[in-house]
């Protein structure tokens, strides 16, 4: 029999779960990094006005801090299947991901109880970023590490 040269069938090929683990980190991460030192300074270089450009940023990290927190959830789903339960809280990718979707349920309750904190805001979303770049550096997942 001739063997198959397409990557889907490799031994080596990746789970659901570190698809969907590389997929939720990339778009949160890239998102979150992409915005606040790519996007945002690109819109205040075009001669906005400044309020302006302070009233898209707010509006576009609110979005992307909740997308955050949805794909955070997810890979911490994909983390627990991956790992018991137990083990996954004593992980670094596990504590990351928890310091993640605290600084995002912190940035929308200083949003909504807090109205001046806009240094909180700010603070809690590059916590976000640096946790996501650290959680980069972190292995993927796997499935084939778990015992039944």
């Amino acid at each position: 029999m001739r063997s198959s040269r397409f990557a889907i069938s490799k031994s080596g090929a990746r789970d659901a779960g570190a698809i969907s683990w590389l997929l939720a980190q990339t778009l949160w991460v890239g998102g979150l990094w992409l915005l606040h030192f790519l996007l945002l300074p690109a819109i205040a270089k075009t001669g906005l006005a400044s309020l302006l450009v302070e009233e898209i940023g707010s509006s576009l990290r609110a979005l992307l801090v909740g997308l955050a927190a949805v794909c955070a959830g997810l890979q911490v789903l994909v983390l627990i299947r991956a790992e018991r339960l137990a083990s996954v809280w004593r992980d670094m990718r596990g504590q990351l991901l928890s310091v993640v979707v605290a600084m995002a349920a912190s940035y929308f309750v200083a949003r909504l109880y807090w109205p001046g904190a806009e240094l909180w805001s700010m603070f809690s979303y590059l916590v976000m970023a640096f946790c996501g770049l650290l959680l980069v550096l972190q292995p993927v997942p796997s499935g084939s590490s778990r015992k039944l």
